[in-house]
């Protein structure tokens, strides 16, 4: 579980919001936010072939649950800041404000 440690640390301190200058300085930790971690296996798609995505990259439940589960526990323990969570594989709606256009994917097996 050294990868949920290592992106716990990461994510808690990537500083993503904006300074008094409009500059991204803040990580959550400095302007005091929460997480909202949902499961997204749809991240893994492949689109190689034909027009139907394909998800078999993805782990299965039994490997992807306790995967998820250990994140949610670390990022708790290491941010010290409020995590809420999607219902794991579940189809859900979430609604949110999305503040500003930025992804980020972050490779545990890509460090340098």
């Amino acid at each position: 579980m050294e990868d949920a440690s290592f992106l716990a640390g990461k994510i808690s301190r990537m500083r993503l919001f904006d300074d008094a200058d409009h500059k991204p300085n803040l990580s959550i930790l400095d302007v005091q936010g929460e997480f909202l971690v949902v499961s997204q296996f749809t991240l893994f798609a492949s689109t190689k072939k034909g027009n139907r995505p394909s998800y078999i990259r993805a782990a299965r439940p039994e490997t992807a649950i306790p995967l998820y589960e250990e994140f949610v526990r670390v990022l708790k323990v290491e941010s010290g800041r409020p995590v809420r969570t999607g219902t794991f594989g579940a189809d859900m709606k979430v609604a949110l404000v999305n503040d500003g256009p930025i992804t980020i994917l972050i490779d545990t097996k890509d460090r340098e």
